[in-house]
């Protein structure tokens, strides 16, 4: 099998997308920040002494969506269309949902979990004088559509 992104070489590289059609493609990723209820209860009642976390979340999120490919080394430029956080507040944790869209010749994953990874790092970092010990886990897929490999949505329990 070979390998995309490897050179000749054997050395990394970005795989060349000159010839691939430009599809509508969209995915959706998911993450969470676990805390105390006090912290989440901050959190909804806006107490929280840097500001509206979930605000500041939102706009790290989208920033980042749009700057993927200046973090992660083989990702592409993409003209993102289109990029929506949601923040679900549960009893003890922040839920994250991303979903991004383009229509272009590679998709959208690494930006939509880009974009939950910079938004769990905001409310990390808007909380962090409430509570050192918050947890970020779970940043995950959970669906991706379009392009040449088609629709996939995660199985989850």
């Amino acid at each position: 099998m070979k390998l995309t992104h490897l050179n000749e070489q054997g050395r990394g590289r970005m795989v060349d997308v000159t010839d691939k059609a430009q599809t509508f493609r969209t995915a959706v990723a998911a993450g969470t920040v676990r805390m105390d209820r006090e912290t989440v209860d901050a959190i909804r009642i806006g107490g929280v002494a840097k500001g509206d976390v979930l605000a500041v979340a939102q706009v790290a999120g989208i920033f980042a969506a749009k700057r993927t490919h200046e973090l992660i080394p083989m990702c592409h430029p993409l003209h993102l269309t289109g990029i929506d956080l949601r923040f679900d507040l549960r009893e003890t944790a922040v839920e994250i949902r991303a979903t991004v869209k383009c229509k272009g010749e590679t998709g959208v994953e690494m930006e939509a979990l880009t974009a939950v990874s910079a938004a769990a790092l905001t409310v990390y970092d808007m909380c962090k004088a409430l509570q050192k010990d918050m947890e970020i886990t779970d940043v995950r897929l959970l669906e991706k559509h379009g392009g040449k490999s088609g629709d996939w949505r995660r199985e989850e329990a």
